[in-house]
């Protein structure tokens, strides 16, 4: 599979009570990422709140996602889940619907080792014939997966093909091109590290930026890959005080609260995470503004 550019990624929206998904938001959001020149939709990761999800839920919103990308743009499926069994089970279901790919974190309350976590990836691989991207966030799953490990499973698992890394380090992006004689694609993940990340060779940029920066995020790749880096480092740093607030305030509550500005209704994250705190709000407003 290849993949470069910007993987954005879609919030998912509920209802003022939280206890029903706003489909006909979560078209309008899918509609906006593609017109922002998105080059794939990753729905169900942190900001779609994967992990707030009923499994009902989580299979809708792949369904939904699917049917309404309608094969303009790969979609790239999350699951993150404690169990094997689970996460083999959404990674089936993902391929029977048309997913161009799954994005796999594993989490764990018991801390893995990296035998575990080889042969969790191995097991997923093995029940599938699509490309799996493997996750690293650390802050968000508890498991932090050297380069030495993701390069050797991009080596010896089949369909293990590309590398999202959210650490915010940028010595493993150039690790997994050192390790992999820059074969093993890897994507950022990490917003405030976007430049360096690209100019490090990063094949792309995973995202939830483009819902509320436009096609800001796009015109960034297409500047570092067309060698303009004094255009990129302007674009980036007018980006930078946005990019780090929605990281800093929680992603899908940043999120939800610059599309409500915009005038979407897009509900709270789900309880117990919350909104935006008043001094969040402001400063997400004078944000909005300088946009």
């Amino acid at each position: 599979m290849k993949l470069s550019g910007i993987i954005a990624y879609p919030i998912t929206p509920f209802s003022q009570d939280e206890t029903q998904i706003n489909f006909e938001v979560l078209g309008d959001t899918l509609e906006q990422l593609i017109s922002n020149g998105s080059d794939a939709i990753a729905p169900l990761g942190s900001t779609g709140e994967s992990a707030y999800l009923s499994p009902e839920e989580w299979r809708q919103v792949a369904d939904f996602t699917i049917t309404k990308v309608a094969n303009r743009l790969p979609v790239i499926i999350g699951i993150s889940e404690l169990t094997t069994v689970n996460a083999i089970s959404k990674a089936q279901y993902a391929e029977s619907i048309g997913a161009d790919a799954v994005m796999v974190i594993p989490v764990s309350y018991w801390k893995l080792t990296e035998v575990e976590i080889f042969a969790y990836y191995q097991a997923i691989s093995d029940a599938i014939n699509i490309p799996i991207m493997v996750y690293n966030n650390p802050a968000t799953s508890g498991i932090d997966m050297s380069p030495e490990l993701m390069v050797r499973m991009f080596r010896e698992i089949t369909h293990v093909t590309m590398v999202k890394e959210s650490s915010g380090d940028i010595q493993r992006m150039h690790k997994l091109t050192e390790l992999s004689a820059g074969e093993l694609p890897f994507y950022n993940g990490s917003n405030p590290l976007a430049l360096e990340a690209l100019c490090a060779g990063a094949s792309g940029w995973c995202t939830a930026a483009p819902n509320l920066l436009g096609e800001q995020p796009k015109n960034l790749f297409e500047q570092v890959s067309n060698g303009d880096l004094n255009a990129a480092r302007d674009n980036f740093y007018k980006q930078l005080p946005m990019l780090s607030f929605i990281v800093a305030g929680g992603i899908p509550k940043a999120i939800k609260a610059g599309l409500a500005l915009q005038g979407v209704s897009a509900g709270q994250p789900r309880k117990p995470l919350s909104g935006t705190t008043p001094t969040e709000q402001t400063q997400l407003e004078q944000l909005m503004a300088c946009l």
